[in-house]
């Protein structure tokens, strides 16, 4: 019997390749493909699978992003037998340790070979998890950093504002206003923050704020 794989990414050729990568093993059928959080759902509800293989960060058609571990959640309340393997960039250990941390979900950076999502896959498929070698080299590594991983700990008071009025919904502009200063400044503020926290978009920022608790009263 197949092992029935669903694959989701908002780039074509990670797709392309992913698809590529798991049909040159034989008992694999790919049965489904998504680019976007809706159109995932709507896929699962119509075929069945037994592991799905997805991205963390998909924008849905408007460009907004949900965020992914709510998405993850939702997939594992919905489906609650089925397997899954995230395949993210992401490099923030914040968010790795949450994704790892429940032992249900098998987690890979992009960076990892086609053998290890095959080792992933091939897990998922007799109900084990997989953790790929560079995330558990992230976490191994991030517990010797002398920062520490909750956001206010490594920022600048003003840094703190910032982010904070940020994922309150504020514009770079209304923060500006409320701050006194120029807009550049909240700029820069903002991505030297983010630096700081190890993510590099706006969706990586609202879930590695989302894992800590933090700055959404």
């Amino acid at each position: 019997m197949n092992l029935r794989v669903i694959l989701a990414d908002d780039h074509p050729f990670v797709l392309l390749g992913v698809r590529a990568a798991l049909e040159m093993h034989a008992g694999i059928a790919i049965v489904g493909e998504a680019a976007t959080p809706t159109s995932l759902i709507k896929l699962l509800q119509s075929t069945p699978c037994d592991v799905l293989v997805t991205d963390l960060t998909m924008p849905e058609e408007s460009d907004t992003v949900e965020d992914g571990l709510d998405l993850v959640r939702r997939i594992r309340s919905g489906w609650p037998l089925l397997r899954i393997v995230v395949m993210t960039a992401l490099t923030n250990t914040a968010i790795l340790r949450v994704m790892v941390s429940d032992g249900v979900v098998s987690l890979l950076s992009k960076i990892e070979t086609m053998d290890e999502l095959w080792q992933a896959v091939e897990a998922g498929g007799k109900g084990e998890v997989y953790v790929g070698r560079s995330i558990i080299e992230a976490l191994t590594h991030s517990q010797d950093e002398a920062c520490d991983l909750s956001p206010g700990s490594c920022l600048s008071r003003r840094q703190a504002e910032v982010i904070a009025m940020s994922v309150r919904g504020h514009s770079i502009s209304e923060i500006a206003v409320a701050l006194g200063c120029h807009r550049r400044t909240v700029s820069r503020q903002k991505r030297e923050a983010m630096a700081k926290l190890g993510v590099t978009n706006d969706p990586g920022l609202f879930a590695y704020i989302r894992a800590h608790g933090v700055y959404e009263s």
